[in-house]
């Protein structure tokens, strides 16, 4: 009769798996390792010469930075004032596209056929960065802040539509049962179980898509679309580092003020 094993012996079976559990992270760790130092090296991080040059410009540009040239806050402040007016409204715009996007996505709302080609289109959308968008809209509406907001708006749908789509699904399904229960079609399941259930994450979602919005619009100005970028762009290369700091000040403070903002707002929605 075989002799039952204590459950704190081990055997050499045991122990090989343990060694097994232990090599992979081990090997994908080597490995991971490997590709970083071949990357830092093929982009140029790993020539000391060149870092010592790097640090060496650094301190001149920041020593020609200081003081921030105060003469330009005008002009600055009217072109952050014009960055914040792309932010909001291609953040509107992208959601109230998003919205009803996002429904037609919603897997616990329309049949599969409907919601893949829509989540196809979502994803497409937003793979493009909002300053690729930018560009495109540079060239169909012309220079200024108006291709600027156009881009802005079409990346935020391909955001929010992902994430609100992903609100609607994650409704309660007892909540959709007992609407269904009382013979309520798509539209009213929308209206009374999935929109309220959602309501509180659609209203942070959207924050975070505005303060992401006013980074991502601070440098529409690169490409012609409007905003401060085209001061900071300016400033850079006219060398007016004096000037520059000042933009980067001002937008930086306008930046901390929105996000403590919406920090604030989103907290009390929880």
């Amino acid at each position: 009769m075989p002799r039952l094993r204590s459950p704190h012996e081990r055997t050499r079976g045991d122990d090989e798996a343990v060694k097994a559990r232990l090599n992979v992270p081990l090997a994908v760790t080597l490995v991971l390792g490997a590709f970083l130092l071949v990357a830092l090296n093929d982009v140029g991080l790993l020539d000391g010469a060149r870092i010592q040059r790097g640090l060496d410009n650094a301190g001149i540009f920041f020593a020609d930075m200081v003081p921030p040239d105060t003469s330009v806050l005008p002009e600055v402040s009217r072109a952050l004032i014009e960055t914040i007016q792309i932010a909001f409204a291609g953040t509107m715009v992208g959601f109230v596209v998003a919205l009803p996007l996002a429904l037609l996505a919603s897997a616990s709302l329309v049949p599969y056929w409907v919601t893949l080609p829509v989540k196809l289109l979502l994803a497409f959308v937003r793979t493009v960065p909002a300053i690729l968008w930018a560009i495109v809209f540079v060239v169909m509406v012309g220079l200024g802040p108006a291709a600027g907001t156009l881009g802005v708006a079409l990346y935020s749908v391909g955001y929010l539509g992902k994430i609100f789509y992903e609100l609607f699904e994650g409704t309660d399904p007892e909540v959709m049962e007992a609407v269904r229960g009382v013979g309520c079609g798509r539209l009213q399941l929308a209206r009374h179980a999935v929109l309220p259930e959602a309501s509180n994450g659609i209203v942070s979602q959207l924050l975070f898509m505005f303060e992401y919005n006013v980074r991502a619009s601070s440098i529409m100005g690169f490409v012609g679309a409007g905003g401060i970028g085209y001061y900071l762009l300016g400033y850079v290369q006219t060398l007016e580092y004096q000037s520059l700091l000042m933009a980067v000040l001002v937008t930086l403070a306008a930046v901390l003020v929105i996000d403590r903002a919406s920090s604030f707002v989103r907290a009390a929605l929880r």
